[in-house]
């Protein structure tokens, strides 16, 4: 059975952002992801606004969705557990995006992610256990 996945917005930009840092290494990651990753609907909007300044890439990186590339998680079963994690990492502070993909990991018991958002490294499952990092440093 394939693992599940879930996609922060960092390896996303770098997928469809030529100019991005890290272009090449989301390219080589995605070529060889064979994972279920999944995305939250916030991560979508941040994803397409991140992007609005190069004319074509949100629509590319919508249909590349469209095409089934990854799964789509809902948030709205979650939102209070999103805001209870926002609080909880105030200090940092924890953006919506993130809290979702948090929250959407402990209901489906994953704790793999793909980013770049060195946060992660912070946050804790819900059983205070570290989330396994599979892009590349």
């Amino acid at each position: 059975m394939t693992r599940r996945v879930a996609v922060d917005t960092g390896p996303l930009i770098a997928l469809f952002d030529r100019s991005d840092v890290d272009h090449a290494a989301a390219v080589r990651f995605f070529a060889h992801f064979r994972e279920r990753g999944f995305v939250t609907t916030a991560v979508i909007a941040e994803v397409t606004h991140l992007l609005s300044y190069h004319s074509q890439a949100p629509v590319d990186f919508l249909r590349w969705l469209q095409s089934g590339a990854l799964e789509i998680e809902e948030i709205a079963s979650d939102l209070q557990r999103v805001v209870a994690l926002m609080v909880k990492y105030a200090d940092l502070p924890m953006d919506f995006a993130d809290a979702t993909i948090v929250a959407g990991c402990e209901r489906l018991g994953i704790r793999d992610i793909a980013t770049l958002d060195s946060d992660f490294v912070i946050y804790r499952y819900k059983d205070r256990q570290v989330f396994h990092n599979l892009f590349p440093a």
